[in-house]
C-alpha cells in the first residue's frame, strides 16, 4: 500500500496498527468522560437544591405571617390598653387577641421567641378579662 508522506513524493504505508481490545465501539475521551459523569453526578444534586431552596421559601413565607401576626397582635393590645384606660373594653377585640395568639411558629428562633413572649402577654391580658386560651 502506498501512502501519502507529505507533497511531491510518495512513499510506503506504515505498519498496521494492533486493534484495541476490550469493549471495543464507542469510546469518550478521558475529558469528555469526566464532564459526563460530573453532570450525572450534578442532577440528584439539583434535585436536592431545588427542595432545599423550596424550604427556605416556606421558612421565609413562616417568617413573614409570624411577623404580620406579631405586629397585629401588638396593634391589638395597644388598643386594648387604650379602651382599659377609656370607656371600656370591646368583646370583638379580646376574640381577635384570643385568634392572633394562637398560630403556628416561625421559622426563625428569634422572631419565634418574640412571638412566644407577645402571645404570652396576650393570654395574660386575657385572663384578666376572664377568657382562657390553650
Amino acid at each position: 500500500m502506498i501512502g501519502i508522506n507529505g507533497t511531491g513524493r510518495a512513499g510506503m504505508a506504515g505498519p498496521a496498527r494492533p486493534a484495541a481490545r476490550g469493549g471495543g465501539g464507542f469510546r469518550l475521551s478521558q475529558p469528555a468522560a469526566r464532564e459526563a459523569e460530573g453532570a450525572a453526578a450534578a442532577a440528584p444534586a439539583t434535585a436536592v437544591g431545588l427542595v432545599a431552596l423550596q424550604e427556605a421559601g416556606d421558612d421565609a413565607e413562616r417568617d413573614r405571617r409570624g411577623h404580620a401576626r406579631a405586629r397585629d397582635l401588638l396593634k391589638e393590645m395597644s388598643a386594648l390598653q387604650a379602651e382599659m384606660l377609656g370607656s371600656g373594653v370591646d368583646p370583638a377585640r379580646l376574640t381577635r387577641i384570643a385568634a392572633l395568639a394562637e398560630g403556628e411558629q416561625p421559622a426563625d428562633p428569634v422572631l419565634a421567641d418574640a412571638l412566644a413572649g407577645i402571645a404570652l402577654r396576650a393570654r395574660i391580658e386575657l385572663a384578666r378579662h376572664g377568657l382562657a386560651i390553650a
